[in-house]
Order: C-alpha cells, then sequence, then structure tokens
C-alpha cells in the first residue's frame, strides 16, 4: 500500500506545484484551482441546500448517480450470468446466439445513446439502458467462455450420473462461474462510468456526470477537479468492495492470491 501510494503523492505534489506557478503569475487562474479554492467552490454544494431544490447538491448527485450505477450493474450482472450459463452449458445454444452476443458487445455503446434516447425518452430508463448495453455483452461473453471451458470431465461425469442441462448448469456450472462473475463485475466497472458519465452530461438535471458538464461552461476547475477525484474514489471503493467480497465468498478461488 506504501509503494502504490507514493505515485499517488508524487501526482499530487506535482499538481500542487503547478498550480502555485500559475496562482503566483496570475491569482485569478482558474484552470489549476488551488486547495483552498477548491474546499470553497465545494463548501456550497457540500453543506449549502440549493434555493431551487433545498437539496445538497453534491449528495444529491452522489446518490442519483450511484443508483442509476447499481442498477444498471445488477441487470448486467444477472443478465451475463443468465445468459452465459445457457450459452456456456448448450453448444448449440452458443453456435445460434453466439454471433449475436459478439455483434452486440463490438458497437459502440455511445454511437446507440441517440436511439436510446429517441426510443427510451430522456429518463431513467435510457440512461440506465446504455450501461447495460454497454457491459452486458461483454459480460455475457465472458462468463460463457469461462463456463465453456470448464473440464469437459465434469460435464461427462454429471451426465453419466443423470445430470440433465439444467443440474449441469446449477450444480457444476454455476457455483464456478460465480468467482469469475465478480471479477467481470470489477472489470466492468470502468465503462460503466463511462456510459452513466456520458449519458448524464447528455440528459439529466442531477449526477456526478450532469455537474461535472454543468460547471464547465465556466471553466469551473475548483468544482470539475473534486468531482473527478470522488468519482475516482467510488471507483476504487467498489472495486475493492467486490474483491474482498469474492475472496469471503469463494475464498477457494483465490488460493493462489495467499
Amino acid at each position: 500500500m506504501l509503494l502504490g501510494a507514493v505515485p499517488i503523492l508524487l501526482l499530487v505534489l506535482l499538481y500542487l506545484f503547478l498550480a502555485t506557478q500559475r496562482h503566483a503569475a496570475n491569482p485569478f487562474d482558474k484552470i489549476l484551482p488551488l486547495p483552498d479554492g477548491m474546499m470553497k467552490a465545494m463548501a456550497g454544494l457540500l453543506f449549502q441546500p440549493d434555493q431551487l431544490t433545498g437539496q445538497l447538491l453534491f449528495w444529491a448527485d452522489t446518490l442519483a448517480s450511484l443508483e442509476r450505477l447499481g442498477i444498471g450493474l445488477g441487470i448486467a450482472t444477472v443478465t451475463a450470468l443468465l445468459v452465459g450459463l445457457v450459452l456456456g452449458v448448450l453448444p448449440p445454444v452458443r453456435a445460434t446466439f453466439g454471433p449475436l452476443v459478439t455483434g452486440i458487445a463490438v458497437i459502440p455503446p455511445i454511437a446507440l445513446l441517440p436511439i436510446l434516447f429517441i426510443a427510451l425518452g430522456l429518463g431513467e430508463t435510457a440512461k440506465i439502458a446504455l450501461i447495460v448495453i454497454g457491459i452486458a455483452p461483454v459480460m455475457v461473453r465472458d462468463i460463457a467462455a469461462h463456463v465453456a471451458a470448464l473440464p469437459r470431465e465434469q460435464i461427462v461425469k454429471a451426465q453419466t450420473l443423470g445430470a440433465s442441462s439444467w443440474q449441469i448448469m446449477t450444480r457444476v456450472a454455476l457455483p464456478q462461474a460465480m468467482p469469475r462473475l465478480f471479477h467481470a463485475m470489477r472489470l466492468s466497472l470502468g465503462p460503466a462510468w463511462v456510459f452513466l458519465i456520458s449519458a448524464e452530461a447528455i440528459a439529466s438535471d442531477v449526477g456526478l456526470g450532469y455537474r461535472i458538464f454543468l460547471v464547465r461552461r465556466y471553466l469551473s476547475m475548483d468544482v470539475i477537479i473534486p468531482y473527478v477525484v470522488w468519482i475516482a474514489l467510488l471507483a476504487v471503493a467498489m472495486d475493492i468492495s467486490l474483491t474482498l467480497l469474492s475472496q469471503r465468498l469463494f475464498p477457494w478461488a483465490h488460493g493462489d492470491s495467499h
């Protein structure tokens, strides 16, 4: 942890050096705000209710974004697990629908954003749908490939003992797919945040992405930088939580890391 903190500390020190240099030349510089300027700008968003909504904007933005991200990631995870198991266990289904899943996975989800807004409106549904469409196909491919790569002997033994396809999915494939599912969720966090911020920037009235793109017109880097840092902290916290949960639930799958 100490070694990992060194590059971050160096980056912070570099920023402080550059910001100090710019402010020495121009005290009103807005491109690289100093920490006290960022704290003053964020104080209003953190502790002062908005005059129109009565909400604390920073926390309202955080709650709205996390809710959208949680719903989208949850739907994508369930979809990946169910579809991935079916595609991985049943070769005829994989041969039939595998190309379709691959085709959807390689489409840039941002290109579908106008279509989603036209078809689903500008509400929450379109934003959540973008997250699901953006990460679910990739997660499905990952789970399906993992299940399909399970030792053939396991499948043959289960069939010899009279197991049906459903039993193979639930008793053989599912337990071994769960650690991989947590891994796929971790890998999908980054893209999920990208799609969330993109959707909020285009059509929203609350959210972390909405606030960043709202204040950019005023060059309010004293708000943008703290918001970006907050998003990074949330993403890291989610990644660590998923890792710890996976290690707690499936210690046998993490034997090599201990």
